[in-house]
């Protein structure tokens, strides 16, 4: 009776612009009743649980709301041109299939989702966005389930083919009743790492102090003690290697995760831009 038709659920964010949301709406003229049929993309952050939600109020914040009326048509909201995909599924579909085109703002954040706790229920807190069609005689009409259908789609961003050098940071550190400091600095061998990769960390100290180090330790989600010591005036150099993944984090609750569609795993979440 209304139904929704994407190419994708993905749509990439290159920084300077994003891929537009074009799809197809296929609707039955006798199901509509002298309704209209509107298709909406909503961009939201969910900051509380469902069960949480109370007299009438919801922990989710709408960033971004576009609304188009796809039926009857409206000259100023149909898409001027065709996408390779719309022109195909029109064919399919038939004369009851009606076109539309979303374009992202640049400025919103990519899909995030927050990994819920063991006995949370409901949908996880982040940011997501959705592709609704609805009928109702207008936009300002209570919206039931049965006359709407709904699409989760994510905004997702591609590392980029040129990298840098690998970040290095570095601190000295001062201590009582010693008149030198300590110097530590830790430098990664590159910038950019995928899922699953090893990242390898390079410590360097300078201990001029009169004092022991007596434990090193790299976190990257989960601490990686070290036994090795450092003695007063001395220098030490090591390279560690650590290698997060969201397998060995599965209990943290609160963790940043990248957008997740339904049934589907999901990855620790990207670093945007």
């Amino acid at each position: 009776q209304l139904s929704i038709y994407l190419g994708k659920r993905d749509f990439v964010d290159h920084v300077e612009s994003v891929e537009s949301v074009d799809g197809v709406c296929l609707i039955d003229p006798e199901y509509l009743k002298d309704r209209k049929v509107y298709v909406t993309l909503t961009c939201a952050f969910r900051y509380g649980r469902d069960d949480l939600d109370v007299i009438g109020l919801t922990f989710r914040k709408d960033l971004y709301v576009l609304t188009t009326q796809i039926f009857p048509p409206v000259p100023d909201q149909t898409p001027k041109t065709l996408t390779p995909l719309q022109d195909k599924l029109l064919k399919k579909l038939g004369e009851n299939a009606y076109p539309f085109t979303f374009e992202i703002a640049t400025n919103l954040p990519c899909s995030v989702t927050l990994q819920p706790g063991p006995d949370d229920v409901g949908k996880a807190c982040g940011v997501d966005f959705e592709v609704k069609g609805f009928c109702a005689e207008n936009l300002e009409e209570k919206i039931h389930k049965r006359n709407s259908v709904r699409l989760i789609i994510r905004k997702i961003q591609f590392a980029p083919e040129k990298t840098g050098p690998g970040p290095k940071a570095e601190t000295t550190r001062q201590f009582m009743m010693s008149d030198k400091p300590l110097h530590l600095e830790a430098s990664l061998d590159k910038e950019i790492f995928y899922h699953g990769d090893p990242i390898n960390v390079t410590v360097n100290i300078n201990n001029t102090t009169n004092k022991i180090v007596k434990k090193i330790k790299i976190s990257a989600l989960s601490p990686t003690p070290s036994s090795e010591t450092v003695a007063a005036n001395s220098t030490f150099t090591k390279t560690y290697s650590v290698t997060p993944t969201l397998s060995a984090n599965r209990e943290k609750r609160g963790l940043a995760l990248d957008g997740k569609l339904k049934h589907e795993d999901t990855n620790l979440a990207s670093t945007t831009m």
